[in-house]
């Protein structure tokens, strides 16, 4: 096992459009720790009017996987977030100083509309800064103003972890996001990379994606986006 960390994955099941049964929930893990993945970070949606399962439901869940995984793969390691979306949810939340983060701690999982980029994006980033939190953007090459202009994906890094999809170095998919995705890492404005894997067949692209970090940037790179800038983030620290 390489030990790498994965920031984003929705395995649990039965609570946004990821893990569909507790099976496949189990064939999901098994695949990232094949794929060199220790520690698993749930990031279940929070997006309000389409997944709004309550916070304490999703911490029963998570426990029930917590144990059962414990007992067949004691290696790993899992953690709890939530990929919020930007919505009044996490406004109100954030307001009350009760983002879902990371295993409780500084760090937290958002992500926008991929057309239109909120108002004032960077200056509220900054003030989530400076209250102490670190914010951790997922899949910025998706993000049209980001695709559209690399600098707009610079002056969001320079508040928040960009987190780009593994599966979108990969090749596959939209052409926009593979080439967005893919200067992001080479150019050293992605922080780290994650899985976002939602069903067993992502397994592959996934892969794919880490072995594309490998051959174009080398080990250290791969070190250094799913290992060493990770757990910098899991404890609130901007790499």
């Amino acid at each position: 096992m390489a030990h790498y960390v994965d920031l984003h994955s929705h395995f649990l099941p039965g609570l946004d459009d990821g893990a569909d049964s507790l099976a496949t929930c189990f064939s999901m893990v098994r695949t990232l720790v094949e794929i060199g993945f220790s520690d698993l970070c749930a990031t279940p949606h929070q997006f309000a009017g389409r997944f709004e399962t309550p916070l304490d439901q999703v911490r029963l869940v998570f426990d029930q996987v917590s144990r059962e995984i414990a007992s067949e793969l004691p290696e790993v390691r899992l953690l709890l977030g939530a990929e919020n979306y930007w919505d009044d949810v996490l406004a109100n939340r954030l307001r009350q100083g009760e983002p879902p983060c990371y295993d409780g701690g500084k760090a937290f999982l958002f992500e926008i509309s991929p057309a239109v980029m909120p108002p004032r994006l960077a200056a509220t980033l900054f003030d989530i800064r400076v209250s102490g939190r670190l914010p951790v953007l997922a899949h910025p090459e998706r993000y049209v103003a980001v695709q559209r202009d690399p600098a707009v994906a610079e002056s969001l890094g320079r508040q928040a972890a960009l987190l780009v999809d593994l599966a979108a170095l990969s090749g596959n998919g939209d052409r926009a996001e593979v080439k967005t995705a893919r200067r992001l890492v080479e150019e050293g404005v992605a922080h780290a990379a994650a899985s976002d894997m939602h069903q067993l067949e992502d397994g592959a692209a996934i892969a794919s994606g880490l072995v594309w970090i490998e051959k174009r940037l080398g080990a250290n790179a791969v070190r250094q986006l799913l290992n060493e800038n990770p757990r910098r983030i899991l404890v609130g620290q901007l790499p």
